[in-house]
């Protein structure tokens, strides 16, 4: 293991200070940051996503490997490939797996570990530290235990059966109601899946769901460990539920007053569905429900009404995430937990001496 490659990866649920705490650190330490957010790959995605804006006087180059100035930069992420090496630039420092696919667009976990761990070893064959950064914990597990992950392409006939399940689901509000039935099937077939599927996740439900049925194998037993391709420290930030709440609910307040309305708008005007799993996500439904029940109301109090309610749901929906997210990292013994940025320092500067 101590003759593996380094990697520092930072986790930790939603509003938890994972950008701050790794900027500072990616800094101190000469590193580069590859997201693990599922939901930041998503391009025009911005405001639901808590994507950070990019610096517009920088861009990198790969190619020549490193950060050069770039005065034309639009001030916000230039998604560009080369050799699968997605990047923006914050605060100087070098991003990637960010806007790298629309939201009509498919991205396996496979993808993304094959991907990442092309980035992270082209960062260190430039002298330089991967740090590995989200809340997505499926991400970043198949990353650190460089997991085996089973190629099964989606079936269509099973895709089409399960979303149109969902749609129908959503217009009569029992969307939780269904999920939990597809839930109980995919324990029925694979009590393990539990460990590793979110029951609130309904694109990982029924993933998980088609690959079973496709291959006659339990999903969790496909996702086997493989030898470790890099050396990590798992550096976990431990806020309390209060402090955490009221963060979510603060952050979720500056979505709309930063456009959350007009950017799902501007995403349904493009052609992107509720059906799509993209726009299932949190803050992007509720304000696409929002939006829809507005045309059906001629009241100003009535579509006020509507709208602090979908917030209020944000809000819940939000919170219950970052539950889920502390339970998935809780049961990972390895994930050092800290309380602030000095902390987390010593513990990578030790790791890297």
């Amino acid at each position: 293991m101590t003759n593996k490659p380094k990697m520092i990866v930072i986790l930790g649920p939603t509003s938890s200070g994972k950008t701050s705490l790794s900027l500072k650190l990616a800094k101190r330490f000469n590193g580069e940051i590859i997201s693990a957010d599922s939901r930041q790959i998503y391009r025009g995605m911005d405001i639901a996503t808590g994507k950070v804006k990019a610096d517009n006087d920088y861009c990198l180059s790969v190619a020549e490997g490193g950060v050069e100035n770039s005065q034309n930069k639009k001030n916000n992420f230039s998604t560009r490939s080369k050799n699968n090496f997605f990047y923006g630039v914050i605060n100087g420092i070098p991003h990637y797996m960010i806007d790298i696919i629309n939201p009509d667009e498919e991205f396996s976990v496979a993808e993304y570990k094959k991907t990442t761990i092309e980035i992270a070893n082209d960062i260190i064959r430039r002298g330089k530290t991967p740090f590995l950064v989200g809340g997505t914990g499926l991400y970043i597990k198949a990353v650190v235990d460089n997991f085996d992950i089973p190629r099964v392409l989606p079936n269509k006939e099973l895709r089409e059966e399960f979303e149109r399940a969902l749609v129908e689901s959503r217009i009569t509000n029992q969307e939780s109601r269904i999920l939990e039935k597809f839930y109980k099937e995919l324990l029925k077939l694979d009590p393990g899946a539990e460990n590793i599927v979110d029951k609130n996740n309904p694109r990982r439900i029924i993933r998980a769901l088609e690959i079973c049925l496709v291959t006659g194998r339990a999903f969790s037993e496909l996702y086997n460990k493989g030898e470790q391709i890099f050396n990590s420290l798992q550096i976990g930030i431990d806020v309390s539920r209060d402090i955490l709440y009221k963060r979510i609910d603060k952050r979720v307040d500056e979505m709309m007053k930063d456009g959350i309305i007009e950017e799902t708008k501007s995403l349904i005007k493009k052609g992107y569905s509720a059906s799509l799993p993209s726009m299932s996500g949190i803050g992007y439904k509720e304000i696409g429900e929002y939006l829809s029940e507005k045309l059906k109301v001629k009241n100003e109090k009535l579509e006020k009404d509507i709208i602090e309610k979908k917030i209020q749901e944000i809000k819940w929906r939000t919170h219950d995430y970052a539950r889920r997210q502390m339970t998935w990292f809780k049961k990972d013994g390895r994930v050092r937990w800290v309380n602030g940025g000095k902390e987390a320092e010593k513990l990578v500067k030790k790791w890297l001496t």
